[in-house]
């Protein structure tokens, strides 16, 4: 493929862009992370419902409240995770806000949504309730582990930035070492991945962030190795199971929020998938 100077600068200035909202988003606050978190989840549920849509029309035909009131109560169960982090100078806890949303929805959709019955509703309630599990309990999870701690250090971000930064090493280490020596096709559902790019993608994954973790911070690399293991394992199956929802539905992108590299589900799909799991790592043992 010959090489295009105006959508390598598209692509460029994109990934630039990405980064420096994510750092912001990460690092200025529990809020930066908490709105960074809301944007990304809003953005996953509309283009999981437009997906959805295209792979069974009649999910198209849901009312508007239900595809909105759906997303809300998604993000209600977020803020309920926010581990009693406060708003507007302890004025009202974050989490007695989701409790509230939460309750009122609960009562609320299934109220209208039960006016509006129609044949196939009891259907699209099972893509909605999918879409939940999927990425509202995700980003959840992950506000969750903001608030968890790795010891030796105490500090909140600790875990997610582990986790994040697996997920970033693998998928460009997949990258390089697939470009470099894979043959093998890891799958029919993404063929451009190969065996050899994700073996040395994860392993490449978990040395260089047990290594940093162990090396600069002190942390436990027994720990640093399993989240690093989990992470990619897992985000490698969320990054095939996206694959999977863009074949069915015929397109390669699930959005263009981000010229040049896609959707915010092609943007977060390994993370969405590997969340869930590390949590339930740092649960059961931390």
């Amino acid at each position: 493929m010959a090489f295009n100077l105006q959508t390598f600068k598209t692509r460029s200035l994109t990934a630039i862009v990405f980064v420096v909202v994510m750092l912001a988003g990460l690092f200025i606050n529990f809020y930066s992370f908490l709105i960074l978190f809301s944007i990304i989840h809003f953005g996953c549920w509309l283009e999981y419902e437009k997906l959805v849509g295209v792979i069974d029309p009649s999910y198209k035909k849901i009312s508007s409240f239900h595809k909105y009131g759906i997303i809300l109560l998604g993000w209600s169960l977020m803020l309920c995770a926010s581990d009693n982090n406060t708003l507007l100078a302890s004025v009202v806890a974050i989490t007695s806000i989701g409790w509230w949303m939460l309750i009122i929805l609960i009562i609320i959709l299934p109220a209208v949504d039960l006016i509006h019955l129609q044949p196939y509703t009891f259907k699209n309630l099972g893509y909605s309730f999918a879409g939940l599990i999927y990425i509202s309990m995700s980003w959840a999870l992950m506000i969750n582990l903001r608030s968890r701690h790795l010891p030796p250090l105490h500090h909140d971000l600790v875990i997610p930035l582990i986790l994040i930064a697996s997920i970033w090493i693998n998928d460009t280490m997949a990258y390089i070492v697939g470009s470099l020596i894979g043959k093998t096709p890891l799958s029919p559902i993404s063929p451009k991945k190969t065996r050899e790019g994700t073996f040395g993608g994860a392993l490449l994954a978990i040395v260089v962030v047990t290594a940093i973790g162990y090396l600069a911070f002190g942390l436990s690399p027994v720990h640093l190795i399993i989240i690093s293991a989990i992470a990619t394992v897992t985000g490698t199956i969320g990054d095939l199971l996206e694959s999977k929802l863009k074949r069915l539905a015929g397109v390669k992108d699930s959005g263009e929020i981000m010229p040049g590299h896609g959707g915010f589900l092609d943007r977060f799909d390994s993370l969405l998938l590997a969340t869930p799991f590390v949590w339930l790592y740092v649960y059961f043992t931390l």
